[in-house]
């Protein structure tokens, strides 16, 4: 999808309440996770009837965006059941990312699926889901080395950085930001011996905060135009919702640079940098499509990785459909096979009195055939139930089986 279009369809931390709580509203659509991040914007859904719920995803991202569906059509992707699981389980993993194996990705599923608990628009069934994302995000990364070496976009874009500029020794670095992908890149930086480290950001306590535990120094945004005068790279990272830095505030500093390159690398989505600054003398500005390629290389030398990262992410499906068929088809089940053994028993009783001559081999036999057929008629039907535990499909076989055998379960 072009950044451009992408942008749009972000949902920041001050969106997302008005987000959940208007895809909940969606008249096809039950629970509801939002997962955005600077790779993707996924929409988790309980849904009653797939194409309904998918007209309700749909327009809600064509109405985020200001856009008509045709415009993104081709970038949409849609997963349900199993593959609905299967993503989200490998996007914990960090198999979808920009950097295989991320290590960020976990942090902000965890995240989205708490914001959305906060909001009141996940239930049992996403709650299940999302435990078990979690917990198979931390298996893949502790029992094989997906996230071995660079592991994270901020790292990434620290080597990156490194790559394009030959060496980061002795240079002085301006980190523009104080969240997470800001303070991975600044602990990449530490980590990497660069000493002349300074941050900013809009809220002077959280840069100094950052600043002090890296060593650096942090800067007022006041100050900005004359730290931009001194520094050879500019990483940023902000939450902000338009352009931090303008194509016209820009120009004057890079005039007063008097032809000294900077290179800027900006992993915000939206992004932090007007894309026009990259047409200023003297600047190199990359961004998060520039990451994307830059972490190929990542991919290729942990590849060997993935065989095994499925593997878990398979096992852990496994472990999932069994516990949300547990969760719901265990009690209904239960519940109808107590029905048909009660009603097994009431009619032996009733014909107790004609197989009063029977001996105890042929009463056991005459037991044995009702018990038998029992079983087989409610074969289909418990099979049914488990096979579809904990989708919609299955929530309706459920309900059905509760209302035609008054079922108390």
């Amino acid at each position: 999808m072009p950044l451009d279009l992408f942008e749009r369809m972000t949902v920041d931390g001050a969106r997302l309440p008005k987000a959940l709580h208007d895809l909940a509203s969606r008249e096809h659509l039950g629970e509801v996770v939002v997962l955005s991040t600077c790779n993707r914007t996924e929409v988790y859904a309980l849904a009653e009837k797939f194409h309904g719920a998918y007209g309700d995803v749909r327009n809600f991202l064509a109405e985020l965006a200001f856009v008509t569906p045709d415009e993104f059509a081709d970038h949409l992707y849609v997963h349900y059941d199993t593959e609905a699981v299967r993503h989200l389980f490998s996007v914990a993993a960090g198999l979808d990312s920009a950097v295989l194996g991320e290590a960020e990705i976990l942090g902000q599923v965890r995240t989205a699926w708490e914001r959305a608990g906060e909001e009141g628009t996940t239930g049992p069934v996403l709650n299940l889901l999302f435990r078990h994302a979690l917990e198979t995000g931390k298996r893949a990364r502790t029992d094989t080395d997906i996230a071995r070496g660079t592991a994270s976009v901020s790292h990434a874009a620290v080597e990156m950085a490194a790559e394009r500029l030959g060496d980061l020794q002795g240079k002085r670095v301006l980190v523009m930001g104080a969240g997470e992908m800001a303070e991975g890149m600044a602990t990449a930086l530490q980590r990497a011996g660069v000493t002349d480290v300074f941050v900013a950001n809009r809220t002077w306590r959280k840069a100094r905060a950052l600043a002090d535990r890296i060593g650096g120094q942090a800067v007022r945004l006041s100050d900005l135009p004359l730290a931009l005068l001194e520094i050879d790279l500019l990483l940023t990272s902000t939450g902000a919702t338009v352009p931090v830095v303008e194509h016209d505030d820009f120009a004057p500093v890079m005039a007063e640079r008097s032809g000294r390159e900077l290179l800027i690398v900006d992993i915000a989505v939206p992004r932090d940098v007007d894309p026009t600054v990259r047409d200023l003398p003297g600047v190199t500005l990359l961004d998060i499509n520039d990451l994307r390629t830059f972490a190929q290389a990542g991919i290729e030398r942990r590849s060997g990785e993935l065989e095994a990262v499925v593997a878990i992410i398979d096992d852990e499906i496994g472990r999932f459909r069994t516990a949300a068929s547990a969760r719901t088809a265990a009690p209904v089940v239960g519940a109808l096979h107590r029905w048909a053994d009660d009603v097994r028993d009431a009619e032996l009783t009733r014909f107790d009195a004609r197989l009063d001559g029977l001996d105890d081999r042929q009463r056991e036999a005459v037991e044995a055939l009702a018990k038998g057929l029992v079983n087989k008629l409610l074969h289909r039907p418990t099979m049914a139930l488990k096979e579809h535990a904990g989708t919609p499909t299955g929530d309706r076989l459920a309900e059905a089986m509760r209302q035609l055998y008054d079922l108390d379960s």
